[in-house]
């Protein structure tokens, strides 16, 4: 798809595949039903958009976990979304449930902030999945290309969906894509946000900004630091992008073995 900035983009064309890919994805695995992770942030209301555009049983899960924003504002915006667009919703309080995960682990281990930033995330992956098993919903991925280039998502987490219709969108867009559906200015504007810890926000965590990331990986252009910032990000987390290892002895070569790349 070309940049959102191409005002010649036919929208009705593109939403029209997109549903497509998402009734065809339905139909081959004998099921009518779609779940996703719904924060309230840009990309799950593209998603849950254009899921309910194919499947009119679409429902968006808000599942508010660690930070005060996403017990607030991420409630609040993914509820909006929600009546805006005819999405059924429901929540579910994970943070419960991490206390118990985390308080079980620490008489095993010692726990790091490190260990303990991707939690939120699977425990959502674990819910999309309680859910599509317990009434037969396929799950849908909010991810973008811009995360998906930079490796900015959580392995087993946000990163596992069976089909996902705005993977190969930049964030400007989906910005654009909002627009045109008319989602509110506020939900769009404020800084994108994972919500993993308090003050968190995706373009601090990453060293960089969308608008540099999606300038270089549509045009290869882009300052020098800002090039290989984005580079190195995309190397290191090549691991994330490709499917896990499995030893095949006749065809086994070292180079098999390396993540990044």
């Amino acid at each position: 798809m070309p940049n959102g900035d191409d005002e010649s983009l036919n929208y009705e064309k593109e939403i029209k595949n997109r549903v497509a890919f998402i009734k065809k994805n339905l139909e081959s695995a004998g099921m009518n039903k779609v779940v996703f992770a719904n924060s309230g942030g840009k990309d799950c209301t593209l998603t849950g958009i254009l899921c309910k555009l194919a499947c009119e049983d679409t429902l968006g899960l808000i599942l508010p976990c660690d930070t005060k924003k996403n017990y607030t504002e991420a409630i609040t915006d993914a509820e909006q979304i929600s009546r805006q667009f005819g999405i059924e919703s429901r929540t579910v309080d994970l943070q419960p449930i991490k206390n118990l995960y985390c308080d079980s682990f620490k008489k095993i281990t010692s726990l790091t902030d490190e260990s303990l930033i991707n939690v939120a995330p699977r425990l959502r992956m674990i819910s999309l999945y309680i859910l599509s098993a317990a009434e037969g919903r396929m799950v849908a991925g909010t991810g973008n290309k811009s995360e998906n280039f930079m490796g900015y998502f959580t392995k087993w987490g946000d990163g596992a969906y069976d089909f996902n219709p705005i993977g190969d969108l930049t964030v400007s867009d989906i910005y654009d894509f909002l627009r045109y559906f008319k989602v509110p200015e506020d939900i769009i504007n404020k800084p994108p946000s994972g919500g993993l810890y308090e003050g968190q926000t995706d373009e601090g965590q990453m060293g960089i900004t969308y608008k540099k990331i999606d300038k270089y990986i549509t045009t290869g252009e882009g300052s020098k630091d800002d090039i290989e910032l984005i580079e190195s990000t995309h190397r290191k987390n090549a691991h994330k992008r490709r499917t896990p290892f499995i030893y095949n002895e006749k065809k086994f070569k070292e180079e098999d073995c390396i993540w990044s790349r």
